[in-house]
Parts: structure tokens; sequence; C-alpha cells
């Protein structure tokens, strides 16, 4: 019989709908990140640097590119004949067949796989995190407790733990009870959704909880299992982790990569990233190129200027085009005289002559968009109401907002728009909700994202792109 002590369940099958266009065609998971290396790289690499040579990958949205990206799992070392990586999607049964419904239900569903190594420990991951961490060493604080259930917890500031599910413990670090999102938190010690179940309790409550609908591991596993009087502990992780799950926060986590001293650094010896590359010519760099403070990926021409920014392999830029505080993801290619600021552009984008993008006051409106639906809760934005400047006349209220950013008035070079007056909200297309906006506001909202412009996979932009989301 085969035996691992310990096994991986990798769920990388989400959706990541906050990101937009760039989640449009591919899993989050398969999201490029770092210039040569896509989100699900890191907790894959910190798999075998930490000795787990046993990985199921769940999947499920739009699994092709991260398929292929995987692929027999070559360049983690897990192409192995007993264990290695394991691609795991939904599967017809005889009876009750059905898609993953819930982190906790997607294990359930490989439960025979699981039974197939008769593990000790399995070590449940998401795959849409960048963090550097030996699971090791959180096994062996697993083990030194004599714990049935270990959660990976960081602390985060005060007043940013309500966004978070929050685990309090006593003096020992065993969990004594959990809060999901709580208005006055006890405790600023949140779970990183990494957690270290002894096989026979997770397979118990898997199987007890089996019919529950949408089966989760936080709202559901857990509680259970303190419940029945099992014993949970947090083990607290104080380095760099990054939820890279709305635009802001990716774009964030990519520009901290260029920093002069970089929070979370690519370049250690001792903990490398591994990803599958593809075999491409050396980058070129041209004698009237300009290139600052910035990543430039394999196989890369660059005949234009590049400031900060992090530009990933194949990508090409043409003379008189200038890219700062950017993210141009691989085989994209940027035209002459372009000028882009603060934008991301997905994979296999074209980007043609003469486009602004991600300037101009039009962009504060697709800050203010995105601030609505966040923070207020407010989803299906129908339509803008802009109220111009003196001497303008006003959009018509009936007119659509996709269709409105389009229009000749709302150029990156317009000056004459006062960004938002009021914002319609179509919920369910029964009740509305209006919003009072000011300039202001939507500057606040457009320092809080940081991203100017949103390009999809396979885009073509030609003229003048306006700096907001673009399909």
């Amino acid at each position: 019989m085969i035996k691992k002590e310990m096994i991986a369940m990798l769920l990388a099958g989400g959706q990541g709908s906050r990101l937009g266009v760039l989640t449009a065609k591919v899993a989050k998971p398969a999201v490029s990140f770092g210039g040569k290396y896509r989100i699900i790289d890191f907790p894959l690499s910190n798999c075998i640097n930490s000795g787990v040579d046993t990985v199921g990958v769940l999947t499920q949205y739009q699994p092709l590119r991260l398929n292929t990206h995987i692929g027999i799992g070559i360049p983690w070392d897990l192409d192995k004949n007993v264990g290695g990586v394991s691609i795991l999607p939904p599967y017809e049964k005889k009876t009750d067949t059905e898609w993953y419904t819930g982190t906790a239900n997607a294990i359930y569903q490989n439960m025979a796989y699981m039974e197939t190594y008769n593990p000790d420990y399995v070590l449940i991951l998401g795959g849409d995190h960048i963090y550097k961490m030996d699971y090791e060493v959180m096994l062996d604080f697993h083990k030194a407790n004599k714990a049935d259930v270990t959660l990976a917890c960081m602390p985060v500031p005060w007043e940013e733990a309500s966004r978070f599910g929050l685990a309090i413990t006593d003096e020992t670090g065993r969990i004594t009870e959990f809060e999901e999102k709580p208005e006055n938190p006890k405790s600023n010690l949140a779970s990183m959704g990494i957690y270290i179940f002894s096989w026979p309790v997770l397979k118990e409550a898997l199987l007890a909880l089996k019919d529950q609908p949408g089966c989760d591991f936080g709202k559901h596993i857990l509680p259970y299992c303190r419940e029945k009087g099992q014993r949970l502990f947090a083990y607290e992780y104080n380095g760099y982790w990054k939820d890279v799950g709305t635009l802001g926060s990716y774009w964030e986590a990519n520009m901290e990569l260029i920093d002069i001293i970089p929070e979370f650094n690519l370049y250690e010896e001792f903990w490398k990233i591994y990803t599958k590359t593809d075999i491409i010519p050396p980058q070129y760099i041209s004698a009237e190129a300009v290139v600052e403070r910035s990543i430039i990926g394999e196989g890369s021409e660059i005949h234009g200027e590049v400031y900060n920014s992090v530009i990933g392999p194949g990508v090409v830029i043409k003379k008189g085009s200038v890219v700062r505080n950017s993210i141009i993801m691989k085989q994209s290619f940027i035209g002459e005289n372009v000028t882009i600021d603060k934008a991301i552009i997905a994979e296999n984008v074209t980007v043609g002559n003469n486009v602004v993008m991600g300037v101009g006051e039009d962009v504060q409106i697709q800050a203010l968009h995105q601030v609505l639906e966040r923070r207020l809760g407010l989803h299906g934005i129908a339509r803008v109401i802009q109220r111009r400047r003196e001497g303008a006349h006003a959009e018509k209220p009936g007119h659509d907002a996709d269709d409105g950013a389009a229009h000749a008035g709302l150029r990156g070079q317009s000056r004459g728009i006062q960004p938002v007056a009021r914002v319609l909200v179509e919920t369910d297309g029964a009740h509305k909700r209006d919003y009072l906006g000011s300039e202001r506001c939507a500057e606040h909202a457009l320092l809080r994202e940081g991203v100017h412009a949103v390009v999809g996979d396979g885009g073509r932009r030609d003229g003048q792109l306006l700096g907001r989301h673009a399909q």
C-alpha cells in the first residue's frame, strides 16, 4: 500500500470575479504575476520546497490555461511515479454528479484520491495567494501541539480585522472561538485559508457534512470540529502574504516587486519560485530605449520608455511609447507613440498606435464605479449621469455607462468633465438607488485602487483608449 505522511490539496478552481476581465478567460490561479510567473506557481513551489511531493490540484472554472501550465509538474519536480501532481476536475459519478459547490465539498468529492495515499495529514491550500511558507514547520507545530486541525493565521491591523475570518486563541495558541467578519472583532488573527488536518479528523468531518449544501471549511468544517471538542490551533505566520483578489491588490503586489528593497523577494536562492518557461530568445533593449526600475521578461523588445513597470515575456513596445507604473503580460504588442499609465494589460493584447491609456479624469468615473460596488454593496450599475463643468451640456440620463465611455467628450485629454455627479444603480431590475458622488470621492477611490485601466486577454485597442475596464 502507498503511504505518504502528508499530501496537499490545492483549491484552484476559483473564478476570481473581482479581477474582472483578467479572469474572463482564465482561472484566477492561472493569471500572470511578476512577469514570468503565474499565481499558482507560489503554492506549488512552497510544496516542493517544503518536501510535500504529492499535490492534488482541484480545477473547475476555465481550466485550460491552468492545466497546460501545470502539465505533469516537471518545473516543480512533481513528475513522479508515486505521488507528484494530479489535476482533479469534477467528474461524472454514478449518482449525485455535481460541480464543486464549496471548498470542503470539492475536497469531499476527491476522497478516493486522498485514500490512495493513506496520509497521516492533509494540507489544504488556496491557489490564489502570493507568499512563501515552509509547510514542514507548520506540520511540526501541528505535531507538537497534538492538534487535530491547525490553521495558518496572521495578524492584521485592527481597523481591517472586520474584513476577515478571525481566530480567538488562549495563551497556548488553541482556538477557542471563530468570528466570521465581525463588526466588533475580539481578535486580529486572520485565517489565511491554509489548514493542516489529521486525516482521520478530516475524513470524519467530510463524511458527516457530505449533504451540507455548499460545504465550506470556514463556515462548516471548522465549527463542526470545534463543537466536537477537537484540538484546533492557530499557527501564527509573520511573513509576506498577499491576497491578489482585487485589481488594486494585484497591481500593488506587482509594483512591490520592483521596490529598491522588495518586501517579497523573488531572487532568494534558498527558496526559489519555479515555473514553466517557454523557449524564447533573450530580451532586446534598443539604443533609443529607456528602462528604469522595471522587470523585463525574456524575449521582450523595448524600443520606447518603461518606468516602474512589470513587463512579461515576449512583449514588444515600439518607439515613442511610454509605459509607467503598469503591468503588461506576455506576448502583448504595444504600438508606436502609446502612453500607458497605471494600467494592467493581459496576455496577447494588441495596442495600436497613438493610444492613450489610463490617463485622464475619466479614470475617476470608473474608480467610483468600483468603490460603489465594493464598499456600498451596489451591483449592476446601469447608467451614469455625468455633469460637465460650466459651458458644457449634460449627458442624457438614459445614456448607457458602457457606451458613454466611448463618447468623444470623455477622451483622455478632455479636461472639461467633473468626473461624477450622480450614479443611478439598478440591482435587480426593480429596485433603484441613487448615490451622489463628488470629484473628491472619485479621486479618493482612484487612489485606493491604484489602477487606471484594464484590458483583458486577446484584446485589441486602436485609437484612444480611456481609463476604464475594457473587454
